[in-house]
């Protein structure tokens, strides 16, 4: 029997400078990756992209919000919603939004179930990072949780991130919302050179 709430505890990372590291350079891999900036997504293009990254992850708050609601936050000139590309296939996204002053938040990041294991995670995390610098704000922060892929956590400390905080809620089981009912999907198999992949950012 499913239960019909569950705890979820999230911690919160931020950011108070910009990594001196290089800037995020794409893996070398057998198709070309690259990352644009969607301009004004439609609102299937995006659900598409929130609702089968997040199948896994059990992200549901935007899988709840009205038509108008979610297109008055994607069409907004300060939030930045990238995608990556595989071989001229959606791969992942990562959402940045700077609506509030002088703060980038990482706000969503996450790959398509059949390309995690391919090397892109980190790169996603390091590109949206620098992306995030690029608006020039005092600090850029994430928020991750114990529903997401475990390499999540560690990976975007790997990257630069300090948790400064860690709760635990209640919220109601979104496995029993209709709407999370499992879709097929056949992953094809990974490169030989495959590594850890973090998942998405839970929200």
């Amino acid at each position: 029997m499913v239960d019909e709430f569950i705890d979820v505890t999230i911690t919160s990372l931020e950011m108070l400078s910009r990594p001196t590291r290089p800037t995020a350079r794409a893996p070398s891999l057998s198709q070309p990756v690259m990352i644009l900036r969607a301009m004004h997504p439609t609102l299937s293009f995006y659900r598409y992209l929130y609702n089968t990254i997040g199948q896994d992850w059990l992200w549901y708050e935007r899988r709840q919000m009205s038509d108008q609601d979610l297109f008055e936050i994607i069409d907004d000139e300060k939030v930045f919603v990238n995608v990556l590309f595989y071989g001229g296939v959606p791969a992942g996204f990562a959402e940045i939004d700077t609506r509030k002053m002088l703060n980038s938040e990482v706000a969503y990041l996450g790959l398509l179930p059949e390309f995690i294991g391919r090397r892109l995670g980190r790169y996603l995390v390091d590109w949206a990072v620098d992306a995030a610098w690029d608006q020039e704000p005092d600090r850029v922060w994430i928020h991750t949780c114990d529903l997401d892929h475990p390499a999540a956590l560690p990976t975007y400390q790997k990257a630069g991130f300090t948790p400064f905080q860690q709760e635990t809620i209640t919220i109601a089981n979104p496995r029993l919302l209709p709407f999370f009912s499992k879709p097929e999907i056949v992953a094809s198999t990974p490169p030989a050179e495959s590594e850890p992949d973090p998942g998405p950012d839970h929200k």
